[in-house]
């Protein structure tokens, strides 16, 4: 497959074995749990939880915690949610799971409280771990950098999680959103206990063609390697095999769509891929897809499965993808592009493909031009699985 690529990506190749491992054997351990009775949401509780040592020294996770309605001694599914840049533990997230029918806990990944200060951001907390989403830190201590902790701290929040008795421990889903999806990819290769992870924006390849590429760019080469050696999901997801729900757009500006399906290749497990033409990267927008909803309440609830789809197969302009589905599908959609631009900057077309529900089969004929495509097919409950993306060469 021929597909678009900055010349960046011969600078920063990923190295081929992560050096990182995490103690899962104190991980495992809920960890203990302070009061935060400074902070109060409606349907929710604050809480603190023990985190890793930062710098020789303690330190404590934010977090939002929140039980949906059910009856006595029921116990419910979880989820654990993962915030991306510029966020913290949200409280409304949880709440959305909540009204879903589970358990949820948000948290914060950067040593914040949900106090905002404008442009400094959230509140640093005087016991919170490292700054996040700083690449700069690549020759401190593995131990006191910000993706060894966030991972730790989404464990432990899984341990946390496991040890309420409301909870059910072999029914926990995993989601994070943009910084919390390339966080989802690597804490689904460590922690096997959650059932399944759902990355939202986030994939690995950031020293392809990523919007961190000019950060990669502006440290020295080594250390730029190093960091990619050390925290880039590629590196990681080889290791996954737990069932991966892939949620992105077209156009995303931070995580594109090549090296998604990089990404979205490397997992051993079973892969649904859900791909939105021109979703916008956001909270409001990453949040709410019903998809992962349905995805989780196949998973922890033994709802019916999204659909899954085949290889696409090709014969000239001729594409054709095989699918099975526990909810009738009742629309398919060929998705293309004509440009061989940037990612994030092509326009995408969508044309109607021929759909044979009794065959479970769809059918397309691709237009002169197309440098790129996939095939989504849409149920009857409105939701999206797609092909694995395709290059026209």
């Amino acid at each position: 497959m021929v597909l678009l690529a900055l010349a960046t990506v011969l600078m920063f190749p990923a190295l081929s074995k992560a050096q990182v491992s995490w103690n899962m054997n104190a991980l495992s351990a809920a960890p203990k749990v302070y009061p935060a009775d400074d902070f109060k949401e409606t349907g929710v509780r604050s809480l603190f939880f023990e985190g890793l040592p930062w710098k020789g020294k303690p330190t404590r996770v934010f977090a939002w915690y929140g039980v949906p309605a059910h009856a006595d001694n029921e116990k419910v599914p979880a989820m654990v949610l993962v915030h991306g840049g510029a966020g913290t533990a949200f409280a409304d997230w949880v709440r959305m799971w909540t009204a879903r029918g589970y358990a949820a806990i948000a948290i914060d990944t950067c040593g914040s409280v949900p106090i905002h200060e404008g442009q400094r951001g959230w509140k640093h907390h005087d016991l919170g771990g490292p700054p996040c989403w700083e690449l700069n830190q690549v020759n401190w201590p593995i131990e006191d950098q910000w993706t060894y902790h966030a991972v730790a701290d989404a464990i432990l929040a899984n341990s946390l999680l496991r040890s309420f008795p409301e909870v059910d421990a072999s029914r926990i889903g995993l989601t994070g959103i943009s910084w919390g999806g390339y966080l989802t990819d690597i804490i689904a290769s460590v922690d096997t206990r959650f059932k399944f992870g759902a990355p939202v924006y986030g994939c690995g390849f950031l020293g392809e063609d990523s919007y961190w590429v000019p950060e990669l760019s502006k440290m020295k080469p080594e250390d730029a390697h190093k960091w990619l050696a050390l925290w880039d999901p590629s590196v990681y997801l080889p290791r996954v095999k737990m069932p991966m729900l892939w949620v992105d757009g077209t156009n995303d500006p931070f995580y594109p769509m090549e090296s998604l399906r990089k990404s979205y290749l490397l997992p051993k497990g079973p892969r649904t891929l859900s791909m939105h033409v021109r979703l916008e990267h956001g909270y409001e927008q990453g949040e709410p897809p019903e998809e992962i909803h349905a995805f989780a309440d196949h998973y922890l609830k033994s709802g019916p499965a999204l659909a899954n789809l085949g290889a696409v197969q090709r014969k000239g302009n001729d594409v054709s993808v095989k699918y099975k589905s526990d909810t009738p599908v009742t629309k398919a959609v060929l998705n293309y592009t004509l440009d061989s631009t940037q990612w994030n900057k092509r326009l995408w077309s969508a044309a109607p493909a021929d759909l044979n529900a009794a065959k479970h089969t769809v059918k397309a004929t691709l237009p002169a031009g197309v440098t790129a495509f996939y095939i989504d097919v849409i149920d009857q409950r409105n939701l999206i699985v797609s092909s694995v993306l395709q290059g026209n060469n």
